[in-house]
């Protein structure tokens, strides 16, 4: 499969995966799961058809592992991201001291008075190294910016943290205190 094709079918999965499971005519389960002949129907519907050692490819080709089979495989879910209310069952885990969020200039005004906030998602999503947060700044229009957030001092403090599947760290929210502008202290 080309790569276009893939990753036609992988924002697809997204679409109906995170946000909006009746656009894949899909029902998900409190953990986030769709029966995968569903989701092939439901690409199928929408003029991608696939079969399932091709969705197979798809899924297990992403470095960034934004989809996962359960253990059976007759089920498959996103590993975070959602705005569609999910329990994905992640244990709360210690993070590292630090954290990196990768956002564009006309957002750190707000950020800095309000914190990071989640949005329509239901976590704030953070990287564990600096590069993976420039990755995600450059999908956005504007000026990137790195902000480093004191993960370890947050938790100490009482906010839970999530590892996800894919190694994306989740929180609710980033209260301001605990952003830095990274390369700068505030």
């Amino acid at each position: 499969m080309d790569r276009a094709r893939a990753v036609r079918i992988s924002k697809l999965l997204g679409l109906g995966l995170r946000h909006d499971p009746a656009r894949l005519r899909l029902v998900l389960d409190r953990a986030g799961w769709a029966d995968v002949d569903a989701v092939l129907r439901g690409l199928a519907s929408l003029g991608e058809p696939l079969d399932l050692d091709e969705l197979e490819a798809i899924v297990v080709g992403m470095e960034k592992r934004r989809y996962a089979f359960s253990a059976d495989g007759t089920r498959i879910r996103a590993s975070q991201g959602h705005s569609v209310d999910v329990e994905l069952g992640l244990a709360p885990t210690e993070p590292p001291d630090l954290l990196f969020h990768g956002t564009v200039e006309r957002f750190l005004e707000s950020i800095l008075s309000a914190g990071i906030l989640r949005g329509a998602r239901t976590h704030v999503h953070l990287s564990v190294d600096v590069q993976t947060a420039r990755i995600v700044a450059s999908r956005r229009r504007g000026a990137h910016v790195i902000l480093s957030v004191r993960a370890r001092a947050m938790h100490a403090a009482g906010s839970s943290f999530f590892l996800s599947e894919n190694g994306v760290w989740l929180t609710e929210h980033v209260p301001p205190s605990f952003v830095d502008v990274y390369g700068r202290a505030r």
